[in-house]
């Protein structure tokens, strides 16, 4: 019992709980709400657990279809499912407990919040039933993802749709479009065997390396947008957001850094919760955000 519960857990990946941030992030931005009512701190962090059990219950369904190819993938083959640690039955009850839970626990934040937790299960599924062989609608559903976490934790703090800041949405769907193109460039040059993930095939590192830069430049471009727009000035009621764009700059160029380090055949987001650099550039960024929006 004990060995199912610890394999379930490395099945809903850990390390990517820290995407769920996303959720979070509009308790933070949202300064005015936050003030007035300081209990929204915790319907943030139960928005942000309903995320992390809606997408565990994802990642597993998601490696009891790809067992066979993940067997055959160089790093993907240890994964518990694939290794033959955790039965597909106990998987699949796993998964169904997580789902129950996240359904009863989200049932709290409102419809709004409802409604969007769906659409993000109902994405990924379908994301993982077939549209994850698409080339480049692949990244699209997966910067959609993050979208939705955003939206949902918006509607979890009671936010009304003209409150929400659409800078702030777009930027967040550029910077994932930018992971997602990061994973699928990694991916692409250090599998041999394309095979193990059908829509490889239908890319080439240099048109990704192009896209990358892309959506690098306007991500940047987005959030400097936002950072001097008028309206982020009066909501916080003082000017000093744009102090944050070196910060964002310096993040996207470590983790190209990163990604282009060779001889490296873990994924880029797990890479980069490593890199000491890109750590202290993300906590000085929390923290100069907490500044400008509370200080």
């Amino acid at each position: 019992m004990i060995d199912t519960l610890k394999n379930i857990i490395v099945t809903m990946r850990p390390a990517q709980w820290v995407k769920n941030v996303f959720v979070f992030a509009p308790v933070i931005f949202a300064s005015q709400h936050t003030r007035q009512d300081p209990f929204l701190l915790l319907f943030a962090a139960l928005a942000t657990a309903v995320f992390i059990l809606l997408a565990g219950s994802v990642y597993i369904f998601n490696d009891i279809l790809d067992v066979e190819k993940d067997r055959q993938h160089p790093s993907k083959r240890n994964r518990p499912i694939a290794a033959g640690d955790l039965p597909i039955r106990g998987a699949s009850i796993g998964a169904l407990i997580l789902l129950a839970l996240s359904v009863v626990t989200g049932a709290f934040l409102g419809w709004r919040f409802m409604l969007t937790a769906g659409l993000y299960l109902l994405l990924n599924l379908v994301y993982s039933s077939g549209l994850k062989r698409i080339p480049w609608v692949d990244v699209l559903i997966i910067a959609a993802g993050f979208v939705l976490r955003i939206l949902a934790g918006c509607f979890a703090i009671g936010l009304a749709p003209a409150e929400i800041s659409y800078y702030l949405i777009g930027c967040t769907f550029l910077i994932a479009s930018f992971l997602a193109l990061a994973k699928r460039r990694h991916e692409a040059s250090v599998i041999a065997d394309r095979s193990t993930r059908d829509v490889l095939s239908s890319y080439k590192i240099a048109h990704l390396d192009v896209a990358m830069i892309a959506v690098g430049v306007l991500t940047v471009a987005a959030y400097a947008m936002y950072a001097f727009s008028e309206r982020t000035t009066e909501y916080f009621d003082n000017q000093r957001m744009p102090l944050t764009i070196p910060l964002v700059v310096l993040g996207i160029f470590e983790f190209i850094r990163i990604l282009r380090r060779p001889g490296e055949t873990r994924s880029p987001t797990d890479r980069m919760l490593r890199d000491p650099l890109f750590i202290v550039n993300g906590l000085v960024y929390a923290a100069l955000v907490v500044w400008v929006v509370y200080g």
